[in-house]
């Protein structure tokens, strides 16, 4: 089974060089986050649920 390639996207927030952040790419089953410096190195992935907590504590910081 082929894994299909995923839409990267970073946040609107990022510095003017954007190589200071996360990127992200949503799929039915996960969020999948990089480093936007390191592309290379594998992913990880979280699901929908955690990553929503995840932003919604960052939200409250």
């Amino acid at each position: 089974m082929s894994t299909p390639e995923l839409d990267w996207f970073k946040s609107s927030y990022s510095s003017a060089q954007g190589d200071s952040c996360i990127e992200v790419a949503i799929t039915e089953q996960a969020v999948h986050v990089r480093d936007s410096k390191d592309v290379v190195r594998r992913p990880f992935a979280v699901g929908r649920e955690g990553w929503a907590h995840f932003v919604g504590f960052a939200a409250e910081s």
